[in-house]
Formats: structure tokens, C-alpha cells, sequence
């Protein structure tokens, strides 16, 4: 294929944020067609990452769509490509921006035009994190994301907005910078940022440990791990729901791609090094923000607190080094994405209503809105992971993985599964059964129609993932096994370089 596919995916959101930025005249004018060209651009994204997964050559781990072109010569090229496991976090953004959009339509008051071309810049950088095959150009991208996100939060956040999208613009910038120096050292070391190069090279083991840390420093406050998960809750709630959705479902799950295209793809000494302290973190994060979330008397911290228990299920499968547990990871991400999206939006419905996130002000919702009672039941569900569900597909496998190497790990990891019903079921039994907590909330009016078919996409995804999972292994087996064994061909090299 001559088209530059994957240039054309990630830039189409930008050159639809440029034409709303020329848009003028009246307000709602300016407004509705503003509205129209987001509509437009994003759900154009989309389907064209459908047709990409489509032209997908699932029996290759090669890169595939390779783009390159000369930036700075001799130093940097402007790299394009994906394999099995990057193409399913592109469909995974093109999806959920769309969703954003629609969600910031009813929800956000003013500046709406400037809102929608943060949300298409936003979804712009996103992408070029999954396509980039040059270690700048990912910092870059990977970076680049913090500055539409601050703004997301900054002007269209709640009473502390200010405070929160500082705190979360410094913790992950200063992670950052880390990995920013480990950048120019590999190009030190090796001569090259290409990241095709790079794999095929081994990174000398008495650099891959700082290396690893430098990666890792990034990583772990951008997924975020325990304990660098401080900014999450405070980001969540205050962002509007649209930037929720965003930070939950996608702007994580860069950090999981990250640990597994370049923790384990350039660093295999230094990560199995490493894995106890990434499986202690990680079952911390688990069982602790698990009884955290138990806690909370706020919806969206709640629901913040179960993204860091959830991630803690992905850090372990990928750091298992099982098929199961990479498998797992991946879909665990993927189904992450769609739940937690699906979880603040039904927090969203009922604070546009009511103007309230704390559990204590609904109640008896079930009587006066059962079409929301029934998508929230869906979504609470798989949070828990429910079989049937996505949730419980990558849970499942993860813990089938760990069980390979760590039996105490998977056991400690398998509490996560009881913890996430309790406050999952908890938060269900509050806010849609029982009084009702004021007369007001009777008039609160169910599912419109727009929020309708969003759920209903989010809710056919999630239960077409937990049944019938096939789809997604097809793509990712191959890319899965090849980084198994190019992660154990490179681990033995050097054991046998350390022997000899």
C-alpha cells in the first residue's frame, strides 16, 4: 500500500481541529459547525482504523505500514509502523474519541469550539504514540499529550481544577525527563533511536538497568503504579467527563504499550531484574487502592481507585512473560478502556442532572431510571469481571499466567477479584437502589437518545469481547510470540555471555 494509512490516521483529527480553529462568525453558528467537523473527523478516524485492522496481516510479527521519512538527518527520522499489539490501542483511541466528543457536546457550557480541538489534538498525540518507531518522535508524541490534557482539566474542570491539572502536568513531566536522558544515552550507546534497529540490537546489560529505571520512572507514574497514582484521583475528578474517559481509557494505557514495547523489547535483562519489584507494586496497588476505593464517598474517585487496582493486573501479565498473561495484559487494556470509559459516563449522565458526584446524594434511581439502572448493572459487572464480560477474559488469563511463575503472586492477585465486587456492588447498591436521598432527583429524566447509542456501542463491545474474544488473539498472537521469544533469545545471550 502506497497511501500513507497510518500519517493519514493520526493527522486527520489535527487538520479537523485546524478547520474549526479558522471557523468564524456568530456563536452558535461557529458552535454547531465546530460540533459537525469534530463529528466528522473523528468518527472519519474511525473508520478508517476499521479498514487498517481489516488490510492487517495477522501472520507477520513484522512491522507492518512502515512510514519514514528524514527529520533531522542523521539523527532523527520520522518513523511510522504497527504491529498486532499497537493496532489494537489505535482502534481502541479512534473509538473512545468519538465517545468524547459526543459526551462534551451536552456537557461542556463555553468555549465549546476550543474544547473540541483540545479533544482532536488530544486524540492526534495518542495515536502517535501507538504508530511512532523512533524513540523521539514517542517521546515527542508521548509528551505531547500532557499540554491538551492540562488545558482539559485546567479550564473545564471542577472547583480544584487548577490545582489538579498542575499536579498532574509535574508528577508526569518530571517522570519524563528521565526517560528523556535515557533516550539520548541510548543513542550514545548505539548510535541509532530507530526503535526496528534497536530490537534487533542488544543494549549492552550493564546499561539496561539505569536504562530500565529511567523508562520505568515514566511509566509507573503515567499508568500510574503505586505509589505515583496521587495525581489520578484528584485529575479524574476534576476533569470534565469527557477528559475522564480520555485519561481512563486510553492516556493509560500508553504506559502499558510502553512496558511492553520497550521495557521487555529493549531491556530484557534489567526486566526480569526487576519483575519482583514490579509484582510487589503491583499487588500493592491491588489489594491497597482496592480498600481505598471501598472508602470513597465520591463516584469518580471510586472509579479512579479501581483503574490503579485494574492496572495492577496488567503490570503482572506483562511482566509474567507467559503467553497467558501477555494475552491478558493486552486485553485486560483494551477492556479497561471500554469499562472505565462506560463507568464515568454513567457518572457524567447523573452529575449533568443533578450537579453531584457523591454517592450519598442519589438513591432509588432504579424507579425513575431504569434504562441507566441496567447500563450501570452491565458496566459494574465487568468491572468486577463478570464471565461474559471482557473484564473477566483478561483478568482470567492474566491470573492463568502468573499462576506459571509466581503461584504466591497469582493467589494475592486473585483477592483484587473479590475486592473489585465488593466495591463495585457496593457503589451499585448505594446510588441505584434504596431511598431516594431528595425529592429532586425524581425529576431527573433517564437515557436520552445520544447517550443511548453510546452506551449501547460501549456495552455491545463489552460483552462481544467477553464472549467471543477471538478477533483480538487473532492479531496479537503472532507480534505476543515473537516478543516471548525474542525477550528469552536475548535473556539467554547474555546468561551465557555472564557464564562465560
Amino acid at each position: 500500500m502506497n497511501f500513507p494509512i497510518l500519517s493519514a490516521i493520526i493527522f486527520i483529527p489535527l487538520i479537523g481541529a485546524l478547520f474549526i480553529l479558522v471557523i468564524k462568525g456568530e456563536q452558535k453558528i461557529v458552535e454547531k459547525n465546530s460540533k459537525y467537523v469534530a463529528i466528522f473527523s473523528s468518527l472519519a478516524n474511525f473508520f478508517l482504523s476499521i479498514f487498517l485492522w481489516y488490510s492487517f496481516d495477522t501472520t507477520t510479527s513484522d512491522f507492518q505500514f512502515v512510514e519514514k521519512k528524514n527529520w533531522m538527518e542523521g539523527f532523527i527520522n520520522f518513523q511510522l509502523g504497527i504491529d498486532g499489539i499497537s493496532i489494537l490501542f489505535i482502534l481502541l483511541t479512534t473509538f473512545i474519541a468519538p465517545i468524547c466528543i459526543f459526551s462534551g457536546i451536552h456537557s461542556i457550557k463555553f468555549k465549546i469550539k476550543e474544547f473540541l480541538i483540545a479533544i482532536l489534538v488530544m486524540e492526534t498525540l495518542m495515536l502517535g504514540v501507538f504508530c511512532s518507531l523512533d524513540l523521539v518522535i514517542f517521546y515527542l508524541f508521548f509528551e505531547g499529550g500532557l499540554i491538551p490534557m492540562f488545558l482539559i482539566i485546567g479550564i473545564w474542570g471542577g472547583p480544584k481544577r487548577v490545582y489538579s491539572a498542575f499536579k498532574f502536568f509535574l508528577f508526569t513531566l518530571l517522570g519524563s525527563v528521565l526517560m528523556l536522558i535515557a533516550i539520548i544515552s541510548i543513542y550514545w550507546i548505539t548510535g541509532t533511536t530507530d526503535v526496528i534497529q534497536l530490537l534487533d540490537m542488544r543494549i549492552p546489560q550493564e546499561y539496561q538497568y539505569l536504562l530500565w529505571l529511567a523508562f520505568f520512572s515514566s511509566f509507573a507514574v503515567k499508568l500510574p503504579m503505586w505509589p505515583f497514582h496521587t495525581w489520578l484521583p484528584d485529575a479524574h475528578v476534576e476533569a470534565p467527563t469527557a477528559g475522564s474517559v480520555i485519561l481512563a481509557a486510553i492516556l493509560l494505557k500508553m504506559a502499558g504499550y510502553g512496558f511492553i514495547r520497550f521495557s521487555l523489547g529493549l531491556f530484557p535483562v534489567a526486566s526480569d531484574y526487576f519483575t519482583p519489584l514490579i509484582f510487589t507494586l503491583s499487588i500493592i496497588a491491588i489489594i491497597y487502592t482496592s480498600l481505598v476505593a471501598l472508602m470513597q464517598d465520591d463516584m469518580k474517585k471510586l472509579i479512579a481507585y479501581s483503574s490503579v487496582a485494574h492496572m495492577g493486573f496488567v503490570t503482572i501479565g506483562i511482566f509474567s512473560l507467559t503467553k497467558q498473561g501477555l494475552d491478558g495484559s493486552i486485553i485486560q487494556m483494551m477492556s479497561h478502556g471500554l469499562i472505565s470509559a462506560a463507568l464515568f459516563l454513567c457518572v457524567g449522565v447523573v452529575y449533568d442532572r443533578y450537579h453531584s458526584r457523591m454517592i450519598s446524594s442519589y438513591g432509588g434511581l432504579v424507579n425513575i431510571m431504569p434504562k441507566y439502572a441496567l447500563v450501570f448493572m452491565i458496566f459494574a459487572l465487568a468491572a468486577l469481571g463478570l464471565p461474559g464480560t471482557s473484564g473477566f477474559v483478561g483478568e482470567f488469563l492474566v491470573l492463568v499466567g502468573t499462576f506459571q511463575v509466581n503461584i504466591f503472586v497469582a493467589v494475592l492477585a486473585s483477592l483484587g477479584v473479590v475486592l473489585a465486587a465488593a466495591y463495585m456492588l457496593w457503589l451499585y447498591k448505594r446510588v441505584i437502589f434504596g431511598k431516594m436521598a431528595s425529592s429532586e432527583i425524581k425529576e431527573m429524566a433517564d437515557l436520552n437518545k445520544t447517550e443511548i447509542y453510546v452506551f449501547a456501542s460501549l456495552v455491545f463491545l463489552t460483552l462481544f469481547f467477553g464472549i467471543y474474544p477471538e478477533p483480538l488473539f487473532n492479531t496479537i498472537d503472532i507480534s505476543v510470540n515473537n516478543l516471548i521469544d525474542n525477550y528469552q533469545t536475548d535473556l539467554n545471550f547474555h546468561l551465557a555471555q555472564v557464564n562465560n
